[in-house]
């Protein structure tokens, strides 16, 4: 996806307040790889992270995305059978991921979305407590869906 100049200087802001927001330092690899997060709408491989860095250490990438993972700035989609995937969070945060939506991928471009869902379902269960609840959908999306 190609940037703007306008997204650009967005994207730059938006990375500055983020790391600092998340009391992360500001390092160049940091906003590189928020930067390549900001690039796709939908949720990504790490192989595609790599694909976009040049010459980096394989063992700081990991590190990045732990921290990331943990700071509640991207979360994980973990699909049977597929690689990991990841995608920017909207309100999280280092104590929990709070996610109302729906983990959906196209069996077609084998894209995965994150579609919000009004109202997220509520799932009880009597003597159970529920932590986390993650939605997983497939099909055909949008585009493909035609």
């Amino acid at each position: 996806m190609n940037l703007d100049n306008c997204n650009i200087v967005a994207i730059s802001f938006f990375m500055k307040d983020l790391l600092a927001d998340k009391k992360l330092s500001k390092t160049p690899f940091r906003k590189e790889v928020l930067a390549i997060f900001c690039q796709h709408e939908n949720a990504i491989p790490l192989s595609t992270i790599e694909k976009a860095l040049e010459g980096y250490n394989r063992i700081t990438l990991y590190r990045t995305i732990k921290i990331f993972l943990e700071k509640g700035i991207i979360h994980e989609i973990t699909i049977s059978g597929e690689e990991s995937n990841y995608a920017i969070c909207r309100d999280c945060d280092q104590v929990t991921h709070n996610h109302q939506h729906v983990h959906f991928k196209c069996k077609q471009c084998s894209t995965i979305f994150c579609v919000e869902v009004d109202p997220f379902p509520a799932i009880v269960l009597p003597g159970y407590q529920i932590d986390q609840l993650e939605i997983q959908a497939t099909g055909l999306c949008v585009e493909c869906n035609v």
